[in-house]
């Protein structure tokens, strides 16, 4: 009881109205990205207020925002142009139950192990993507839209540098569309791009045919959605740990997306995650219980319902303009410094993730070429084995320094096969290094078979707890 008090009922007030506030901010966000994914915008809408509600509820962090969003809707651009809403639904309701399975896996914890190059790779592309997708609907339209849409831009940079109460965004969407209203304009509007309808979401099955070939063409993007959401959910998470000094669960968090996005699946919405330019608006705003997160997407649906008329009427070039300044807030422009500052090895990673993602237009695969990459270029550092000679009495000691493991001990054997000099006998000293695998206990048998066809008397000295109990179980080696 005392949990429920602390994730629900902690300062109702301060949570209801950062929930309004994140609320209000949903609506341009949530038709854009149903805009980006080329559906109607109601598969947006109900998605952020499906999500928003459940994810208040089975999430693994408090006052986290969650919601459709511009890195999910990228991914199933193509699958939405080739095979159709129903089939994103369907694809919605796989990528919820991947997540589950993520989660009851405890796969969530390893995602702490993705570097920090991955990670800017992975948000500096997820901008770009967002930017190049909203200059279909500036570029080349009408002169009307090219003045909307920079006024929007103008005006929500500027802002925030006298007013921060309210977001910036917020206020240029309804301050510009009453404009619109009053003084018209040759622009496109919502109701261009769909309809906007003023009733409850209702639960619903895909209409596609369950087959083994429906499940193949929704599985890569079901998968890459997954992936994606996940990643940038935990992001997020890791965000609001920092900010507030307390910690998330990230298992139930990949559970709960899971369960969120199954529902969005089946109330005709498409995938989402967190969020982070709203998670910061509720946090900043005082939000840090689960109310606030329910408040956002009960308070949508409210908007929804009624305000369906003007919604449609909104200008499409004032929704681009704030989705390009979402983009461009979202590229970490700290990452030029990153290019100057960091280790080579760690700007190569970020560039492949970026050029991964760029080319294939895909998230999933341009952050899985960068991990894996990382860890390639990291297994290289520590497989850099060191190994001094020098004489002690009448014996030769080679003192080893590194990490003996399947991509270390080529370089461990041929430098002391290396040896050749007078005495006859020989002490490998593992005082500095350690043993990882049955790879590193075959090249220590090596070296020793190696020593003694040439007659050198050959002992193994100072392992650690850990090397001596890997060698011990696999050998009849003895060590001092």
């Amino acid at each position: 009881m005392e949990k429920f008090k602390q994730e629900w009922l902690k300062n109702p007030f301060v949570n209801i109205i950062a929930g309004i506030l994140v609320g209000l901010a949903l609506i341009p966000e949530a038709i854009s990205f149903s805009i980006i994914a080329g559906v109607d915008p109601m598969v947006g809408l109900y998605a952020s207020v499906i999500i928003a509600i459940t994810i208040s509820i089975t999430g693994g962090r408090s006052a986290m925002v969650s919601a459709a969003t511009a890195a999910v809707a990228l991914v199933v651009v193509n699958l939405v142009q080739d095979h159709g809403v129903e089939y994103l639904l369907l694809a919605t309701i796989l990528m919820g139950i991947i997540q589950v399975l993520l989660g009851i896996f405890k796969v969530g914890r390893l995602l702490r192990f993705i570097p920090n190059s991955v990670m800017i790779g992975f948000i500096n592309s997820l901008a770009i993507m967002l930017f190049i997708t909203q200059m279909q609907h500036i570029l080349g339209i009408t002169i009307h839209t090219y003045i909307y849409a920079f006024i929007t831009l103008a005006l929500v940079f500027i802002i925030p540098r006298f007013y921060t109460k309210i977001p910036a965004p917020l206020i240029v969407l309804v301050g510009l569309t009453i404009v619109y209203l009053f003084i018209g304009g040759d622009v496109r509007t919502v109701g261009d791009l769909g309809s906007i309808e003023k009733s409850f979401p209702k639960i619903m099955l895909p209409d596609v045919p369950f087959t083994f070939e429906t499940f193949k063409i929704i599985l890569p993007y079901s998968v890459s959605m997954a992936l994606v959401g996940l990643i940038e959910s935990l992001i997020v998470a890791r965000i609001v740990d920092n900010y507030t000094e307390t910690p998330s669960n990230k298992n139930r968090e990949s559970l709960g997306q899971g369960i969120a996005n199954i529902f969005a699946g089946f109330f005709g919405g498409m995938g989402g995650c967190a969020m982070a330019g709203q998670t910061i608006i509720n946090i900043t705003s005082g939000a840090r219980t689960r109310l606030s997160t329910f408040t956002a997407g009960a308070f949508l649906m409210f908007l929804i319902v009624v305000l369906g008329d003007i919604v449609v009427r909104i200008p499409m070039p004032i929704l681009a303009g704030i989705m390009t300044f979402i983009a461009i807030n979202t590229f970490d422009w700290r990452s030029f410094q990153y290019v100057r500052r960091a280790p080579k090895t760690d700007v190569i990673v970020m560039l492949v993730t970026m050029a991964g993602v760029l080319a294939t237009n895909n998230l999933a695969v341009g952050t899985i070429l960068g991990v894996i990459l990382a860890a390639l270029l990291f297994a290289r550092k520590i497989s850099e084995i060191d190994i001094d000679q020098y004489k002690k009495d009448n014996a030769v000691i080679f003192e080893v320094t590194g990490q003996l493991f399947f991509a270390s001990v080529e370089s461990f054997i041929e430098q002391l096969t290396d040896y050749d000099g007078e005495n006859t006998k020989i002490i490998i000293d593992f005082e500095h290094a350690t043993l990882w695998d049955s790879t590193a206990v075959e090249a220590i048998q090596t070296a020793i078979l190696n020593f003694e066809k040439r007659g050198y008397e050959t002992s193994v000295i100072n392992l650690n707890t850990d090397s001596k109990y890997v060698l011990n179980r696999m050998t009849k080696i003895t060590t001092d």
